[in-house]
């Protein structure tokens, strides 16, 4: 049998950060998960907002100043936050800014 895999050899590469904005892209999804890719360029933010299901932030190069619920942090290329459901958080790019969302849904969540 078989087995099809998705395999990125590089992350910065998939998508070019705008000039002024942000670009998502989502590069896998199946039931369990969707893995989505973001560039920000320096400046950008999301809002404070939740998700319904667990997430996980990786990020892939830059700097960023997460909050999440009453906690701030700042997260760099290599930094790993889990986030439970319903968490409220917030992203501001200092710096163009990479980074990967799992989201954890489905039973295995």
């Amino acid at each position: 049998m078989s087995e099809i895999t998705t395999s990125y050899a590089d992350l910065t590469t998939e998508l070019t950060i705008p000039p002024d904005g942000i670009l998502s892209r989502t590069i896998y999804t199946d039931p369990l998960i969707k893995v989505v890719l973001f560039g920000f360029s320096p400046g950008q933010e999301l809002s404070e907002h939740t998700a319904a299901v667990p997430a996980i932030i990786q990020i892939i190069s830059g700097t960023a100043r997460l909050t999440l619920g009453t906690e701030a942090m700042v997260g760099n290329a290599g930094a790993w936050i889990h986030m439970p459901p319903h968490l409220p958080h917030s992203v501001l790019a200092e710096t163009p800014l990479v980074f990967l969302l799992t989201l954890l849904r489905g039973e295995a969540a």
